[in-house]
């Protein structure tokens, strides 16, 4: 509870300090700036490197190693988990928002994001169904630290670079990826919720998952305090607008809303985590997790090379089509791998 609060305020004050309105903190949103920035995708609006996504991960890391908690694991269909990752954020970025982001829109008032969190409900209840009847992606084994650090190591490098050879990546000025704020500050606070997210295990879709599965309540806690935290930041600064119309960075196509999600969901049970978590568990060392993160930078990269990502206007054809398409490959993977188990 204390963590989810924090991050509700770290959120908050995120957006004070420059960051795009109800977008304190989302995952799929700066994987895309990051892809941009890095010139996976020519979409001028949304490129630069986003601080908090490194200093989660490194967060994450250093508390792991502090804590004795780095376990270099992998090995647990890496190319399916990279394949979700991909689904993954094709459905976010229909949405326009991964879990936390959809948390922190319905903090401002976003009412788009009710319809959002009914789809994700949906999703998360759909992999919880397909886990009652033996789906698993297969168990993972221990690897070597150099493949452990690896993911963290460039998380680092891409902070030097980013600092120190700012001429090699793009840079949005204007449109969403040219409102951030300070570099010191969103580092700081992304260390900030990687130590936090690591320590509780936080995650979006495992706090319904636990809900559907064992009745167990606590995670969820840790998502409806950043939820109340960002409400009660939002009315003090002026920030909350209850509406469905002229959201930031938001369209109101409820069925688009809700199927993205959806996609979200089914694809965070089924990795066993939401963006939040992988991103995590890919700093404690987990490679299958690294993957699924690899996944979702080519998914945002391919989502505006080939005009699948919504925008205000709404979603567009090729978004609309990928999103299907996701329901249907994540369902026919979940059904195959369940009638291989059984038949073991």
């Amino acid at each position: 509870m204390l963590s989810g609060i924090a991050i509700g305020v770290v959120s908050v004050l995120l957006v004070m300090a420059g960051n795009p309105k109800n977008m304190g903190f989302c995952i799929a949103c700066f994987i895309r700036d990051i892809a941009g920035s890095l010139h996976l995708h020519q979409a001028g609006a949304v490129q630069y490197i986003r601080p908090e996504i490194i200093g989660m991960v490194l967060g994450a890391f250093l508390i792991s190693l502090v804590k004795g908690e780095f376990s270099p694991r992998g090995g647990s269909s890496p190319l399916l988990r990279f394949a979700i990752g991909f689904c993954m954020m094709v459905g976010a970025l229909v949405f326009l928002g991964c879990p936390l982001r959809m948390v922190l829109r319905l903090a401002g008032g976003d009412l788009n994001a009710v319809v959002g969190l009914l789809g994700f409900m949906g999703g998360v209840g759909l992999g919880c169904l397909f886990l009652s009847k033996g789906f698993s992606l297969g168990r993972s084994y221990r690897q070597s630290a150099v493949e452990g650090v690896l993911f963290p190591s460039l998380q680092m490098a891409l902070f030097v670079l980013m600092t120190a050879a700012g001429g090699l990546f793009a840079w949005s000025v204007k449109g969403p990826g040219s409102m951030h704020a300070p570099v010191v500050l969103s580092l700081a606070a992304g260390l900030a919720v990687g130590i936090l997210a690591q320590r509780t295990r936080l995650c979006m879709a495992g706090g319904l998952r636990d809900v559907f599965l064992f009745h167990d309540t606590t995670l969820l806690t840790g998502s409806l305090c950043i939820f109340l935290a960002a409400l009660v930041g939002n009315l003090l600064t002026g920030s909350f607008h209850l509406s469905f119309a002229g959201q930031p960075v938001a369209h109101t196509s409820a069925l688009w809303n809700f199927l993205g999600m959806s996609v979200v969901g089914l694809s965070a049970v089924m990795l066993g985590g939401c963006p939040l978590r992988q991103l995590i568990l890919a700093g404690e060392g987990n490679t299958d997790s690294a993957m699924a993160v690899l996944g979702m930078l080519l998914g945002a990269a391919s989502a505006h090379n080939f005009s699948l990502a919504s925008s205000a206007d709404g979603p567009t054809a090729g978004g609309k089509v990928m999103t299907l398409a996701s329901l249907a490959f994540l369902a026919i993977v979940a059904l195959f791998v369940i009638r291989k188990e059984r038949s073991k």
